[in-house]
């Protein structure tokens, strides 16, 4: 035989089929952490089992250290449906479950949503469609507060609103395209196995986090409004001020890892708290001028949420709005605190930057 004859093996690597386009409907896992959610665990399951999707779907839900009847409930939908299962979470925390329910899980798209959030009709179908015509590796939508009692629905007014939240177009909706993060998230799992989950040195800002480390990898982060999942506001101050501290904690361990990752936007609550509380104190114990002066910064920023509220009311109830500027001031007072406050100690040395292996 000459060897011209023999058979010539290619040396080039084969390309590797996308398993997001490989079947027309591709299966769904959906993963969820819950701790503490009794009140709505039913109702987020069901909204995700009753998708019209014509693909599989999974449901993984990871069980934090509940103080409620959580793991019953859970028990409750595991018994009824055979595409429940749960995995447990000892620590609690949210990353930690992530991975958990991640790692239990198998299909190629990956969808998170949380033991309170409400899956709008047609999430899934959507989300996969919009995977396969942007080439996106995570895809998400619009964080759709709304309340039921009359404090929540005052939230949820001061969280959909740039007054409240600022202009990120997950809170506030906008046009569809490329975005910096999205509200939770429909991703390719081969963009997740890539990059080893979720951070879990993050346990709170972690969603953000993992959207920078696909951007920075080169991944497309896709915003489309029609993705909605309704979310239930905190019910009183107290925690609505503990919500907001984390967050402003959190966002600055991200700025420490990640400098320069965050616009002006993000200093803006510690500011007017800082401004707030400067003139207070030249208010109270600075001469006559000082007095004027110090009085109108506070004096400013509490007219300034008075009228923003007036204006973002969109049908509120009086009693809601009564309640509103207190929200706003709640948010913009609890977010820079726990900004100017947050300590290094709060991810040990060494581990900021560090994922799952699995």
């Amino acid at each position: 035989m000459k060897p011209e004859d023999e058979a010539v093996s290619d040396p080039s690597p084969q390309p590797v089929p996308d398993p997001v386009t490989a079947v027309e409907w591709p299966g769904i896992s959906v993963v969820m952490p819950v701790l503490n959610e009794e009140r709505y665990l039913a109702q987020a399951v069901q909204r995700v089992l009753s998708q019209d999707y014509p693909g599989p779907i999974e449901v993984v839900m990871a069980l934090g250290p509940s103080q409620d009847r959580t793991d019953e409930v859970a028990a409750q939908l595991v018994a009824s449906d055979s595409r429940v299962r749960t995995v447990p979470n000892p620590s609690g925390r949210t990353p930690a479950a992530l991975n958990a329910a991640l790692a239990a899980s198998r299909y190629p798209v990956v969808l998170r949503v949380d033991g309170h959030g409400m899956l709008c009709e047609g999430y899934a179908r959507r989300a996969v469609e919009l995977l396969r015509s942007t080439g996106a590796a995570n895809v998400g939508g619009i964080m759709a507060a709304e309340g039921e009692t009359t404090f929540e629905c005052a939230v949820a007014a001061a969280m959909t609103s740039p007054l409240g939240v600022g202009a990120a177009s997950f809170h506030t909706g906008g046009q569809a395209g490329p975005a910096d993060t999205v509200y939770l998230g429909v991703f390719r799992r081969q963009w997740l196995t890539r990059l080893g989950g979720y951070d879990e040195a993050f346990v709170r800002a972690q969603d953000w986090q993992l959207n920078y480390r696909i951007r920075q990898a080169g991944g497309l982060i896709w915003f489309d409004p029609s993705l909605r999942v309704s979310y239930r506001p905190r019910p009183t101050f107290k925690a609505l001020a503990r919500q907001y501290r984390d967050y402003g904690r959190w966002r600055r361990v991200v700025l420490r890892v990640h400098p320069g990752s965050a616009g002006l936007r993000y200093f803006a609550p510690p500011a007017a708290l800082l401004a707030v509380l400067v003139g207070t104190v030249l208010g109270i114990a600075g001469t006559p001028w000082a007095n004027l002066w110090g009085f109108l910064l506070p004096g400013g920023y509490a007219v300034g949420v008075t009228v923003g509220a007036l204006v973002i009311r969109r049908g509120l109830s009086w009693k809601a709005t009564l309640a509103l500027p207190w929200v706003l001031a709640t948010m913009h007072g609890s977010w820079g605190l726990g900004f100017l406050t947050s300590p290094r100690s709060i991810v040990p040395h060494g581990r900021a930057g560090t994922v799952c292996s699995g």
